[in-house]
């Protein structure tokens, strides 16, 4: 049976009606889906407004409140604390509480948080409980223990405290630490009441029209203040003030009625006309344009990306997750000596592994695709080239990544640290010359202290022998008898000091040689006479020498010092031999040398013993006293410059201080101290 051409064309207008008001309906549906979306982004935006002035308004009440407690803060710091008259300091306190209407209260307690004084708010009458306030559990005990931990202010958290009219109100405690030569004497405490921070601090331009709140963590309001609630919809925003020991909610709600809707709807199909009418004609020209700029963005793109491969000095290498070459770059390919032909597509082996170690690289190779990441630093390994030579590589592996997020296989990225590898070499040869260099100038350091500090034993040694052989030429003339018991017990004395010399010479050579070598010297506990006895006798040749009378003198009762017993007497005798030298001149007639030894005066050197060395001659002229203590400086031809600097590296050894300072009417004073024995051992 076929169709009559009547019914079909009646078929044909039916679909041609049908494609046409499917058309207009699609339209019609789509212009009204844009206004109603721009109705409901007109809406969005307007709420999104309220909703930002509101979160502004938070935060700026937020710092007026933080800057007024920080105001207040200073304020209460000024308020006299060491010992005040308690008069005067209620009074001061008094007229703070009355211009500051959010302190309910101020005390003044001492170390124990015991009470001194206080003052209370004359606008608030409060009961308090000082038992339950001076608990060891109560918030303004737990305030001022973080206040002494944290070593300044701190905030308590809110607690309430009932009124004497039968209400109460939220309160907060400020514990402030005083303190004196870095000690605490005693504690500041100002209650905060949390409804007038509100009333006081936050701005009434703001209270109006929003109303405001602290709350804690889960939204129990503490403390309200603000308009009655109006409007159909509500919005709240909320800032933390954060406090030293403490953490308050700031929130603030503001009512609304519904967006005015009716002038965005004009201007939204004002817009939508507007847009209609340009749209039919520049899409097609934007399309375009769009399409041609993204295909030369994405030309220059592939074209940059190419150049930077090529310039790199990395080699890359891609492989998927079956372990196929996928890619590599030149400068991977030159580093092995392979085209790209000659790698791409391969899998279980590559030819620039070394034949010796495939069977390691496979394993490792498989416990990297089995899921295992590489270390971030890298691991080094070795490659072979073409031609059969070997090279080390550091090979640094991550998991690449595609546009979806999917893991699609491994980047390898290998440098060639051959030249890294020949340069650590050398500077290890380089390290081993250097460590061989210091130890030849460790050498020449110990000889020149060895011929230093053995002159004056050496010297000691040489006027006792000479003096025995005058001795001994007077009392054993060859016609006399036997020589007189008197003489030949002055030889005995100069042979057992010319012995105890020698024993010390060979005592300094030991002790030098130690400290030269930074060895740790073996210290023991001797009485501060003693170190002067062993020195006289060196000290009083020189002085007879030079006509200066020596005077020592020693505090009774002090205890012993711990100390390397040779280093410190060679301490004494070259500050006292340079004293007396610092006399040797004509204009100085009376030439005195004062070995005083004492207990150290100052609070950083107590349980230290202070020798002082003093001498009255010409004093050290500032150029001089900037390079005293330098080595090989000196300001004597036959001197060496190494007496004072080993003396400072002596005693700064055993913890100490050597310094000089002018002596008056003329000369000048070393001194240097020493710890005291205190039965234990360095």
């Amino acid at each position: 049976m076929t169709a009559t051409p009547a019914k079909r064309t009646l078929l044909q207008r039916w679909r041609g009606a049908w494609r046409r008001w499917s058309l207009w309906t699609a339209l019609v549906l789509l212009v009204v889906s844009m206004l109603a979306t721009m109705v409901w982004l007109a809406g969005r935006y307007e709420a999104s407004q309220v909703q930002s002035r509101l979160e502004r308004d938070t935060a700026d009440a937020v710092s007026d409140i933080r800057t007024a407690l920080t105001h207040n803060l200073q304020s209460l710091q000024a308020l006299p604390s060491d010992n005040p008259s308690q008069l005067a300091w209620e009074v001061d306190a008094s007229d703070l509480l009355r211009n500051r209407r959010e302190l309910v209260r101020i005390e003044l307690r001492d170390a124990n948080l015991r009470m001194r004084t206080h003052v209370q708010s004359p606008y608030r009458p409060v009961a308090w409980d000082m038992r339950a306030r001076d608990s060891g559990q109560s918030d303004l005990t737990i305030a001022c223990a973080n206040a002494r931990r944290l070593g300044g202010p701190a905030y308590s958290s809110s607690y309430f405290q009932p009124h004497g009219d039968g209400l109460g109100s939220e309160m907060m405690e400020l514990c402030v630490p005083l303190s004196a030569s870095g000690r605490t004497i005693g504690y500041l405490v100002a209650t905060y009441a949390l409804q007038d921070i509100l009333v006081n601090l936050v701005g009434h331009s703001l209270t109006r029209s929003q109303e405001a709140s602290f709350t804690e963590a889960d939204g129990t309001r503490l403390a309200v203040l603000g308009a009655a609630r109006r409007g159909s919809r509500m919005f709240s925003a909320q800032h933390l003030l954060d406090l030293p020991g403490s953490t308050l909610v700031l929130r603030m709600d503001s009512w609304h009625s519904a967006p005015s809707l009716f002038p965005n709807v004009l201007t939204a199909l004002v817009t939508a006309m507007s847009i209609a009418l340009v749209t039919v004609m520049v899409v097609l020209v934007r399309d375009n344009r769009r399409r041609l700029r993204a295909e030369r963005d994405l030309a220059d793109a592939l074209a940059f990306r190419k150049a930077m491969e090529d310039s790199l000095v990395t080699g890359l290498r891609a492989r998927d997750l079956e372990g196929r070459i996928t890619y590599v770059n030149p400068a991977f390919c030159e580093m092995v000596g392979f085209n790209p032909q000659e790698l791409l597509g391969l899998s279980m082996s590559a030819p620039y592994w070394p034949p010796e170690r495939v069977e390691e690289y496979q394993q490792r190779q498989a416990i990297r695709f089995a899921g295992t990441m590489p270390p971030r630093e890298g691991f080094e390994s070795e490659f072979m080239r073409k031609d059969g030579t070997r090279f080390p590589v550091l090979i640094i592996e991550a998991p690449l990544i595609n546009a979806q997020g999917q893991h699609t296989g491994w980047m390898s990225a290998f440098l060639d640290i051959s030249e890294q590898r020949r340069v650590e070499e050398l500077s290890r040869a380089s390290q081993e010359r250097l460590q061989a260099t210091a130890r030849l100038a460790t050498v020449g350091e110990m000889a020149s202290l060895l011929s230093h500090e053995l002159n004056q034993p050496l010297a000691a040694i040489s006027s006792y022998a000479n003096g025995s052989i005058n001795l001994l030429e007077h009392v054993t003339p060859v016609s006399a008898s036997a020589p007189e018991p008197d003489a030949l017990e002055d030889v005995r004395m100069a042979m057992r000091q010319i012995a105890r010399q020698a024993e010390r010479a060979g005592r300094v050579i030991k002790s030098v040689h130690d400290f030269v070598r930074r060895r740790d010297q073996a210290r023991e506990a001797v009485h501060a006479q003693q170190l002067l006895d062993a020195i006289l006798p060196l000290v009083s040749l020189q002085a007879r020498k030079l006509g200066v009378r020596v005077n020592t003198s020693v505090e009774p009762g002090l205890a012993p010092v711990l100390c390397d017993r040779t280093m410190v007497e060679q301490v004494l005798l070259n500050l006292a031999r340079n004293a007396m030298q610092a006399m040797d001149d004509s204009s100085v007639r009376t030439r005195v040398l004062d070995i005083r030894v004492q207990r150290a005066a100052s609070n950083q050197h107590n349980g230290w013993i202070e020798f002082a060395v003093t001498d009255v001659g010409t004093g050290i002229p500032p150029e001089v006293a900037e390079r005293l203590f330098t080595p090989f400086f000196t300001t004597r031809p036959e001197g060496m410059g190494l007496g004072l600097s080993m003396c400072r590296t002596v005693i700064e050894q055993h913890g100490g201080y050597l310094g000089f300072a002018p002596n008056e009417p003329r000369g000048t004073v070393f001194t240097f101290t020493l710890p005291v024995n205190n039965g234990t051992t360095p």
